[in-house]
């Protein structure tokens, strides 16, 4: 690593910043010396290693060593000593570094305050990969276009900067001077097979278990999370998916795109389930009351917010061609928008257990329904491969998802134990491992 200009610019950018008593982030002369600093400046983040080389990654930072009820700002910047820098409020920072960490910058603010020890965090910070900068707009110091340099120097860092010992780190620093950084590192590319043939299972909080020959992509289980995992969705090409929190808040990984999420809105209900784009640069979440959210090019055709439900909905599928979706309610109920046909539903039938959640076939012309004892439920195209509703089961069924083909399905139960029918080959499952928290949904190829 090569930390010269690291060292001296972002101690202009993310040691000078200070929170007034109006709550605004404003810039300070840096001082001599951290007054009630303990011990040597520290930055952990969790997790540092095995980031996602595309997408963003969500994580979590934490320090110690700082001054006592200070303030400053969490940084992502690649080290290369060659990279010019841009002014911020009269303090030279690296292009490389991001976010802008003042109100009104994007992501940030990302200004966090020390505790009466120094210390500051867990905080949640999402690493962004490609171009993270510049902290600030303009020219920079080399005369060039800021915005246009940043790019330069990406995370994680090119080829030739990685030979010449470049890296990316995360960076802290208290207003009084005193600063921080530690290294993280990429995985190689999570790259699809060229026959995928498996599954991805989720659990509440948020850990991701591959089976088959599906690369696994990365998780959010080392994360401390607001909210459980709810749903997770897969990229077309297996090379990626996304997770969803019953909070509205998406983390994607691979090639997995994100293109925003609820966790900053104000729910009605709680989101309970995702489905994405076939070209995989767009999804929906779906809420417990029908409410849509839809992001990228996925388009809103239609919710049942409106609508007093019989039941809560509790998962949802998109036709092939991402036109539409049917959402699907406790009771069975369907319903259907944009080119989603409907084709039936258990509304009006006595159920031994609720409906769980539901799959559809790959043309879009028919879907299944499962309930919690694995019961199934046809409808269109999808043709019925067996169940598990006279079986005795350990835990209660969470999901279902068809196979590549249409011709078959997989059944998931909370404890990660797998059921499959028709085609679906089994690649194994968690059913005899002990979890950390319960499988909520499952994706395959």
């Amino acid at each position: 690593m090569r930390p010269g200009i690291l060292l001296r610019g972002c101690v202009g950018l993310v040691s000078a910043l200070a929170l007034s008593a109006t709550g605004m982030v404003a810039f300070a002369t840096v001082a001599s010396a951290p007054a009630g600093a303990a011990g040597t400046p520290t930055v952990t983040v969790t997790p540092s290693t095995g980031i996602q080389p595309t997408g963003s990654t969500a994580v979590t930072v934490s320090g110690s060593g700082y001054a006592n009820g200070s303030a400053g700002a969490i940084l992502e910047c690649n080290t290369d000593p060659a990279q010019p820098t841009v002014s911020l409020l009269g303090h030279p920072a690296p292009v490389s570094c991001g976010p802008n960490p003042l109100p009104g910058g994007s992501p940030g603010p990302t200004v966090v305050s020390t505790s009466s020890t120094g210390t500051f965090g867990p905080t949640a910070f999402t690493i962004t990969t490609g171009t993270v900068g510049p902290p600030a707009t303009g020219t920079d110091s080399t005369g060039g276009n800021a915005a246009t340099d940043a790019a330069k120097y990406p995370c994680p860092p090119t080829t030739a900067q990685q030979a010449a010992g470049d890296s990316c780190v995360i960076a802290f620093g208290d207003a009084t001077g005193t600063q921080g950084q530690t290294t993280i590192s990429f995985a190689g590319k999570c790259a699809a097979p060229a026959t995928p043939a498996g599954y991805d299972m989720a659990a509440s909080d948020g850990g991701v278990f591959s089976f088959g020959n599906l690369p696994f992509c990365g998780s959010a289980g080392g994360i401390k999370l607001n909210k459980p995992v709810v749903g997770m969705s897969m990229t077309h090409d297996t090379a990626g998916y996304w997770l969803a929190a019953s909070d509205g808040g998406v983390f994607n990984y691979g090639d997995a795109g994100f293109f925003g999420s609820a966790g900053s809105l104000p729910l009605n209900k709680p989101i309970v389930g995702i489905a994405s784009t076939k070209d995989g640069a767009g999804y929906w979440l779906v809420a417990s009351d029908g409410g849509i959210f839809n992001y990228g090019d996925a388009k809103f055709f239609g919710s049942a917010g409106s609508l007093k439900l019989n039941s809560p909905i509790v998962g949802m599928a998109a036709t092939a061609d991402g036109g539409g979706y049917w959402l699907v309610a406790s009771d069975g109920g369907v319903f259907s928008y944009g080119d989603a046909v409907f084709q039936g539903s258990t509304g009006s039938l006595k159920l031994n257990k609720p409906i769980v959640g539901m799959g559809a076939t790959p043309s879009g012309g028919g879907y299944w329904l499962v309930a919690s004892d694995g019961g199934v439920f046809n409808y269109g195209a999808a043709a019925f491969y067996g169940s598990t509703g006279s079986l005795k089961l350990n835990q209660p069924i969470v999901g279902i998802t068809s196979s590549r083909s249409g011709l078959g399905y997989f059944l998931v139960a909370a404890d990660g134990g797998v059921f499959n029918y028709g085609d679906a080959q089994f690649a194994g499952s968690t059913g005899g491992i002990k979890l950390n928290k319960p499988i909520v949904g499952i994706a395959a190829s």
